[in-house]
């Protein structure tokens, strides 16, 4: 019998969305009320790890009390428990929106029962996908992160053609292609430790890489989570995928299921393969992330529609996170700290502005971005959100991006790299001009302007994006909260340096 007492408290983010969703297949009725009391439950537990965490330091959990290597360790340190709880937050307000998101597609006479059949199998995929994005956080060897990103990716891609127009299967059918190339390229990396040094754990592997295998191990899944990461220019699967989706999948995919991906590759960089890791390497990284951070920028200046706009906005957004690598091979101040807060307000605010994008285009019927003059009018509260997101994405204080990005042009000086910065600042000013192209839209009413008839719907179609948007904006207030968690248990492999020297 399972006592949830002490470490016991982690495989909880584990079960409780993964029984929800496979009870959601079996009860259409109850489906929002489980996924709900899930969502609410795994807040609560990550809370109750939070504050272990806090006392104790690192958690270690023995699936079925067997000891590594043979058997299954759940593990948690500073990373991963603010992954784990920006997953609790945003799924969250998620969870609340495509609740009231249905609701008012249900609504809607035409087309009876297309709207049902997509909640049906939107909560049990949702679900699914949420135990599957914790169970990677909380892996503690390579292949059972294989495992987990293989089970995120299933229901990724049927969440992203569950709208069934063409465009969106299409869009979803070159997601599931470029998943599956991704995850054989990691399964060979992964074989490639295996084979050469006999162990998967991440500890046990750790300072035991420096080697010409443990370099082609590294290669092949690094190649595999940057495509499924997206990053420039291996990007071409996202925008369609995103803007096609459902505005819920849209919110899940990029808050949530890109973030996945690129935080295995970070912790694999710098704390597993560390000693492989050189500065040509991290250059290479950081030259991609330098240029999806202006391609993607242009690119959604151009966009018509919003939805698109907002896709783009992502492939530019995810170019910042690898900026961090190479100041985190000369830097130690941005090996975490910067990542954690880019990582935390992106999630919020983007899946803010793809809810915020969602409800406009219920209401407006569109979503042509030179149309939507005078949406301020009967959707205040979703333009207000969508503007606050938008604070988030630029970088203006006091925002969690703003946080994140004057760490990362502070550790550009002292590290004196200070191009990287440079870019920094040119993707900032980027962001200003397809952020107020938009912006300026929604606050102009022309004169003359009739206000359509605002159907009536639930709170939870605009509330849960301004909470988030508002999350994003106030998180450079509370700073030196998620500093404090990273240096209470930074990483797992505290011992060792980007450079593999010791601290």
């Amino acid at each position: 019998m399972i006592s949830f007492e002490g470490q016991s408290w982690i495989i909880l983010p584990l079960i409780l969305p993964l029984a929800a969703g496979l009870f959601c297949f079996l009860s259409r009725r109850w489906a929002f009320a489980l996924s709900l009391t899930a969502a609410l439950g795994n807040l609560l537990s990550i809370g109750v790890l939070l504050n272990q965490f806090l006392d104790t330091g690192p958690l270690t959990y023995n699936v079925g009390n067997w000891k590594t290597p043979l058997g299954i360790a759940l593990r948690i340190d500073g990373p991963s428990i603010l992954m784990l709880l920006m997953t609790a937050v945003t799924g969250l307000g998620i969870t609340l929106y495509a609740r009231g998101y249905f609701a008012f597609r249900i609504a809607v006479p035409k087309r009876i029962g297309r709207h049902e059949r997509q909640e049906r199998f939107f909560w049990p995929l949702w679900m699914t996908l949420w135990a599957s994005l914790n169970g990677l956080f909380l892996s503690a060897d390579i292949f059972n992160m294989y495992v987990t990103l293989e089970l995120i990716s299933i229901p990724a891609v049927a969440l992203a053609a569950l709208s069934g127009k063409p465009a969106s299967q299409i869009a979803a059918f070159r997601y599931l292609l470029v998943s599956l190339l991704g995850s054989l390229s990691y399964l060979l990396g992964v074989v490639f430790v295996y084979k050469t040094y006999g162990v998967l754990d991440l500890v046990l592997l750790s300072g035991k890489t420096a080697s010409g295998a443990g370099m082609a191990a590294l290669a092949l899944m690094s190649v595999g989570l940057l495509l499924k990461t997206a990053l420039f220019p291996m990007h071409f699967w996202l925008p369609p995928a995103h803007a096609n989706a459902l505005a819920p999948v849209s919110a899940i995919l990029s808050s949530l299921v890109v973030k996945g991906s690129f935080y295995l590759l970070f912790r694999l960089w710098f704390d597993v393969f560390a000693s492989a890791v050189t500065e040509p390497m991290v250059n290479i990284l950081g030259t991609l992330g330098a240029g999806a951070i202006v391609w993607g920028a242009l690119q959604a200046i151009r966009q018509k529609r919003l939805k698109l706009l907002v896709a783009y906005s992502t492939v530019s957004q995810l170019g910042y996170l690898f900026i961090a690598f190479p100041l985190a091979y000369l830097d130690m101040g941005t090996h975490w700290g910067t990542v954690a807060f880019m990582v935390l307000a992106h999630a919020c605010a983007k899946s803010a502005m793809f809810m915020a994008s969602g409800t406009i285009f219920l209401h407006a019927g569109h979503d042509r971005i030179n149309d939507l003059a005078g949406v301020r009018s009967y959707i205040p509260v979703t333009v207000f959100a969508y503007a606050i997101a938008g604070v988030n994405i630029m970088g203006l204080p006091p925002s969690g991006g703003f946080i994140a990005k004057w760490l990362l042009i502070s550790s550009s000086i002292n590290s004196s790299q200070w191009w990287w910065g440079i870019i920094v600042m040119i993707g900032s000013l980027l962001a200003s001009v397809y952020i107020f192209r938009v912006v300026s839209r929604f606050f102009v009413i022309p004169e003359g302007y009739k206000v359509p008839d605002r159907r009536p719907h639930s709170p939870l179609l605009e509330w849960p994006a301004l909470v988030l948007a508002l999350i994003a904006l106030l998180l450079g207030l509370i700073a030196p909260y998620p500093l404090h968690i990273l240096e209470t248990g930074n990483s797992l492999f505290s011992m060792v340096s980007p450079k593999g020297l010791p601290l």
